[in-house]
């Protein structure tokens, strides 16, 4: 019996949502929950110089300070990244700012990039010393101008410019005023360049919307590759509230199983565009191995997970793991890179 789906989850479903967040993040710090690990050679890749011993990583949104970066591995992930990091520490959006959609296994958020700021944060990862990869993801503050919004980038990333071992660029999230208009390639590119100043060498990640146009898609698609950036996760949650059942009427991001499809859609197209040379993550919608094995063969090399591990529990890694080892003995598959792009 899996206890958690029996007794935690639906003990931990009567609290309020953030306050059962706090409670998680509590009991990953204390450093006692552990799972074994899967490990098998066929899950393991070395990508952008680094090792991951599995393809599955903690999305941004978790441990927004970089409070468990000690812990993550214990869990099973191959990897984590934390945030969204702002310059200016920032309470983020009132309360309620959180909400569970059980029946579709999702969540709404408008959390708003609620941070300690990024000299704190950036103290907190120097002190850690994280067993896995380590991404770090940066955003605007709210009350910063747009037009300031590149110059914050690099004051944030300078504050991380030793620190981790990337840097995502989110320009994605719904729950902050006037973000999503620095999707634009411009305002991208401007973004992108000023980063560099304090981090030329900087492995960089551009965290993409799900609820972009294919026409965008494909143009910041190609702005990546001019830029020479390391990759693209796609995708960060949706405002669209079309594949729900019943619209629950809360603003925010959606995040969980209805936002697959439009993940998936949107990792295809930009796959296709970029032609393997642009590391993709892929994220929204995991529940199952399964899930994890589609998004490879859309063409990630890497997925991350958030939704789906608050409503599977501590061993979600391990099962997405053994599950992925089966299809990949089903297609006689020695390695990911065997199975990668096989959908395309």
């Amino acid at each position: 019996m899996d206890l958690y789906k029996a007794i935690v989850r639906p003990l931990a479903f009567r609290l309020d949502p953030e306050f059962a967040h706090h409670l998680a993040m509590m009991a990953v710090n204390s450093g006692l929950l552990q799972i074994k690990p899967v490990t098998d050679i066929r899950l393991s890749q070395t990508l952008m110089g680094l090792h991951f011993a599995n393809p599955i990583g903690l999305a941004a949104g978790f441990d927004k300070n970089g409070v468990a970066i000690d812990h993550w591995h214990k869990l099973g992930f191959g990897f984590a990244e934390i945030g969204t990091v702002t310059y200016i520490a920032q309470p983020g959006n009132p309360r309620p700012r959180l909400f569970r959609l059980p029946d579709e296994k999702a969540l709404i958020n408008r959390m708003g990039f609620n941070n300690d700021g990024g000299l704190e944060v950036a103290r907190r990862v120097k002190a850690s010393s994280s067993m896995i990869p380590l991404g770090i993801n940066i955003g605007k503050s709210k009350t910063t101008d747009p037009a300031d919004a590149a110059a914050e980038y690099e004051d944030t990333a300078a504050l991380f410019a030793n620190l981790g071992d990337y840097l995502v660029i989110n320009v994605s999230s719904p729950n902050t005023p006037g973000l999503r208009l620095l999707q634009a390639p411009a305002e991208v590119k401007k973004i992108v360049d000023c980063v560099r100043q304090s981090s030329p060498k900087r492995k960089l990640f551009l965290k993409l919307s799900p609820d972009l146009a294919d026409e965008d898609l494909d143009e910041l698609s190609d702005l990546s590759l001019e830029l020479a950036l390391t990759g693209i996760i796609a995708t960060n949650t949706s405002t669209a509230r079309g594949m729900l059942a019943t619209d629950p009427h809360q603003e925010g991001g959606l995040s969980g199983r209805p936002l697959k499809e439009m993940a998936n859609a949107a990792l295809t197209r930009i796959a296709r565009r970029t032609m393997g040379n642009l590391m993709l993550i892929g994220v929204g919608g995991i529940e199952t191995g399964d899930d994890v094995y589609e998004k490879i063969r859309l063409g990630a090399h890497l997925v991350q997970v958030y939704t789906g591990w608050i409503y599977g529990g501590p061993s979600f890694c391990r099962k997405l793991n053994l599950r992925l080892l089966e299809l990949m003995y089903q297609d006689h598959a020695k390695n990911l890179d065997a199975v990668r792009g096989a959908l395309l």
